[in-house]
């Protein structure tokens, strides 16, 4: 069915998608916020902030709002990125006013008690240590610095043991303040729903919001070239080659899309079949793009032994050469093309790859 856009009087933004086949609903609402909207003394607040939303409000306290959504069979989650942060539930239709409550209350009422939040900040101190334990993880963002250096999207999300330990309540206030108003907030269902119910229900909870306009996007962000080494006591080397890819509003975007299909993505790709299948040279072989409104990362990730680090860079280097270099063979763009569309059809199967692809 069609999506229905409604935007309230302070500049909230409401997408709706009817799916009535299902019993479930999936409930997206979203701040037009992220660590690039950070100033370096707040490095990782907002991903700080998407933790404390949780800790309890002037009704709820924390176990009662994992409670209102998990009680009912449902679940609940949120996440931060560059530009956005994301809090979201999926839960039977039935319970569709209960789960647009719980987000809001998060959203308007939250306590930002200073206990919890000197408590919170060891947990996420110890997310920064599991992060920089895991060289899997650790060596994406050690890449997007390299690449970015100059720039807020090279930044970590999570911010670093000295910014965290930093903030105070007054730090929080004001950063909602300035990012949590009408203009950056968005809210979107996908699921058996009722358009018009859905509306009444933000309205009266979303309506009150302080207005704003939508935030601007940033410069592209300078891309630079250059090698960053860590050196630490583990078995593999895991390493990440790219370089600046494309903006999901660029008109190559969807090029890019189908070049990594070719280049790295699943069992049938390039790096998988000549990298792991026929030369045995590692386990995890791939590769991803990064697409944001400013710009963009591509970026071919792995992880293999010392001994076969040599051969497995110059493989990466060779294939990535091939593909800039050489036309993609009708066959193989033909079955990446029915892979993408298959894979796009089956996704959207469900209402919260719907809710997520809307916002």
């Amino acid at each position: 069915m069609a999506v229905t856009k409604v935007t309230l009087s302070n500049g909230v933004r409401i997408l709706v998608e009817p799916m009535d086949q299902l019993a479930s609903v999936a409930i997206g609402l979203w701040c037009h916020t992220g660590s690039i909207d950070e100033t370096p003394t707040e490095a990782g607040i907002t991903h700080f902030i998407e933790h404390m939303l949780f800790k309890g409000t002037k009704t709820r306290t924390s176990p009662q709002i994992a409670q209102a959504i998990e009680g009912r069979g449902g679940m609940l989650n949120a996440f931060t990125d560059k530009e956005r942060t994301c809090y979201y539930c999926r839960l039977l239709s039935d319970d569709l006013e209960t789960g647009i409550d719980v987000l809001c209350d998060m959203i308007n009422n939250s306590l930002l008690d200073p206990e919890e939040i000197e408590r919170e900040k060891k947990v996420v101190q110890e997310e920064i240590r599991r992060s920089d334990d895991e060289p899997g993880d650790h060596v994406h963002e050690l890449h997007l610095e390299q690449l970015w250096p100059s720039s807020p999207y090279g930044l970590p999300v999570i911010g670093t043991h000295q910014s965290v330990a930093s903030y105070s309540r007054d730090d929080i206030v004001r950063y909602m303040e300035r990012r949590y108003h009408g203009g950056n907030l968005l809210l979107s269902i996908a699921g058996r729903v009722d358009v018009d119910e859905v509306v009444r229900m933000a309205e009266s909870r979303l309506g009150h919001h302080p207005a704003g306009a939508p935030s601007e996007p940033l410069p592209r962000p300078h891309h630079q070239a250059g090698e960053r080494i860590v050196r630490k006591e583990v078995e593999q080397v895991h390493f990440c080659i790219g370089a600046a890819g494309c903006a999901y509003t660029d008109s190559d975007y969807p090029t890019q899309w189908v070049a990594d299909s070719v280049m790295g993505s699943g069992m049938g790709s390039r790096l998988f079949q000549e990298v792991r299948e026929r030369r045995g040279l590692a386990y995890a072989i791939g590769s991803y793009g990064l697409s944001y409104r400013s710009g963009g990362a591509y970026t071919v990730y792995g992880g293999t032994g010392l001994a076969t680090w040599a051969e497995t860079q110059e493989v990466v280097h060779q294939e990535l050469d091939k593909l800039i270099n050489e036309p993609v063979p009708a066959e193989e763009l033909d079955r990446v093309k029915v892979q993408l569309a298959g894979n796009m059809i089956l996704g959207l199967e469900a209402a919260s790859p719907r809710m997520m692809r809307m916002a």
